[in-house]
Parts: structure tokens; C-alpha cells; sequence
């Protein structure tokens, strides 16, 4: 009891004003590019299972290593698509405010979302490229707001693909 009325006499006597930030420590460090990674590697991981080959025989070690491999790539895609969602959710709800918001960033956040969940459902090289496509025009916003100009990119990655990045 003594230490709370200490501890509440110290907080009257110096008070402290309080801090708010995204995180723990108030970085201000913000950027879709790990979105756009994540989203290019679903594309990617759709290509790999669409050209995975299927065992001729079903002789147990051929077999394993398909499933293996399915899995795998299955996975990763599904991760990746969630980390898409999850970096722009930070981004929409800690940098972009009423007054760098443009008009249309709720139905791109939305398109990301429902398409990130499509992606995630099922083998889908068009709801994979579509997310790009959101990311790209999520990016391309992001950096607008920031009075930054950008530019379209090649990706150089295996998957193929352009991400939008400063200029």
C-alpha cells in the first residue's frame, strides 16, 4: 500500500505527457515494398505450382517429393498473402490520415484485402497478379502522399512483374 501511494505521489509531482506512435518506438519508418515482395512471391508461388509436375508413377518416393513441393509452395503463397495484408494494414491505419488520404485508398485497401483472401483459396495466377496490381496502385498512393513521384520498375525477379517505386 505504502508503494502505491508512493508511486501515485511521484506521478502527481512529475507529470508526464503521453506518447503515441505505431509502435513501440516512434520510427516513422514507413513502406509498401514488403508488400509488394510479398505479393510478387504469391504470383510466384502459383507459378511454381502450376508447373509442378505431377509423379507418372506412384511409387512412394516420386509421390513424396510432389507433395513435398506442393506444400511447401502452397504455404509460402498463403503466408505471403497474409503478410500483404498485414503490411497494409499498418500503413493505412498509422501513416495515412484524413488529410494524405486519397479519395479511392478505402476500395484499394479493400480490393487487397478480398483478393489477398481469393489468392489465398485456391491456385489462382489472375487473383495473384490482380494483388500485385492492388499493391502497385497501393504503393503509387503511399508515395503520393509522401509528395514523392514514382515510376514503374521491373521487378527482375523469376516471377517477372513491375513494382511502382520512388522515382
Amino acid at each position: 500500500m505504502l508503494a502505491r501511494r508512493t508511486f501515485a505521489l511521484i506521478n502527481r509531482m512529475f507529470h508526464a505527457d503521453e506518447a503515441r506512435a505505431h509502435c513501440d518506438v516512434p520510427c516513422g519508418i514507413y513502406d509498401p515494398h514488403l508488400a509488394q515482395v510479398a505479393a510478387l512471391t504469391v504470383v510466384r508461388m502459383n507459378q511454381l505450382i502450376t508447373d509442378l509436375a505431377p509423379p507418372t508413377a506412384m511409387e512412394k518416393a516420386e509421390r513424396d517429393k510432389y507433395m513435398h513441393a506442393l506444400v511447401r509452395y502452397t504455404q509460402t503463397k498463403e503466408e505471403h498473402a497474409e503478410l500483404v495484408k498485414h503490411e497494409v494494414r499498418i500503413i493505412r491505419g498509422d501513416f495515412f490520415k484524413p488529410d494524405n488520404s486519397p479519395d479511392n485508398i478505402g476500395e484499394i485497401v479493400d480490393g487487397i484485402m478480398k483478393t489477398a483472401s481469393a489468392a489465398r483459396q485456391n491456385i489462382d495466377a489472375d487473383a495473384g497478379n490482380k494483388l500485385l496490381d492492388l499493391v502497385n496502385q497501393f504503393a503509387e498512393a503511399f508515395w503520393k502522399a509522401k509528395g514523392v513521384d514514382t515510376k514503374k520498375a521491373s521487378s527482375n525477379q523469376a516471377a517477372g512483374g513491375e513494382f511502382v517505386v520512388p522515382a
